[in-house]
């Protein structure tokens, strides 16, 4: 079964793509007549080059003949980068989208499109109608990159800048007056609008 052989060949092929500098964003094997596909999707937060993508597809090969029992049989590998369409569902996703437009459908309310500040581990920050607001990973059914055949306003850029500069500041500012070992806020519950 192909997703069978693709849970016995993850950890293979993840520890192939980390040691090559990447993260491993996808994996799946499919029958392709009598042969096998296995499709890698790599990705990085500098993006991925062809020359890149040339240098891990020929680093998995030779991790996947040394592997071939785990195959048993013919394969095609096709190692690729994630496309525009590809939906941000992973907080390295957001924090690769910095800048860029991107929709999202709430789990409740209607959608709204807006740029990407700052990602962390929790949510986003968001420039959304002139309003920054921060958007809880939880709180997002789906979200997708908007293709812009522009560059991005230099107004939104300079907000969402000023924005980034005024959370890294506010942590230090922060912790002198709480108890907070690490010295930064949790995030809210609810999305909050804040216009800067």
């Amino acid at each position: 079964m192909p997703n069978e052989l693709a849970s016995r060949l993850e950890p293979v092929v993840a520890e192939a793509v980390t040691a090559a500098g990447f993260d491993l964003d996808a994996l799946d094997v499919q029958p392709a007549g009598r042969r096998k596909l296995v499709k890698v999707v790599v990705d990085s937060d500098d993006g991925v080059g062809l020359d890149e993508v040339a240098e891990v597809s020929r680093v998995l090969s030779g991790v996947l003949d040394e592997h071939e029992h785990l195959i048993a049989g013919a394969y095609t590998l096709e190692v690729t980068s994630p496309g525009v369409d590809r939906p941000l569902t992973a907080p390295r996703h957001w924090r690769r989208a910095r800048f860029r437009q991107v929709r999202v459908t709430p789990t409740e309310g209607a959608d709204f499109t807006g740029r990407v500040g700052d990602a962390g581990e929790t949510a986003a920050r968001m420039l959304v109608g002139g309003t920054i607001r921060d958007v809880r990973y939880a709180d997002v059914a789906k979200a997708v990159l908007e293709v812009e055949f522009k560059q991005p306003p230099a107004d939104e850029l300079k907000k969402l800048e000023q924005d980034a500069r005024h959370a890294e500041s506010a942590p230090a500012a922060e912790s002198t007056s709480k108890d907070n070992s690490e010295g930064a806020a949790s995030p809210s519950a609810a999305p909050k609008e804040e216009p800067r």
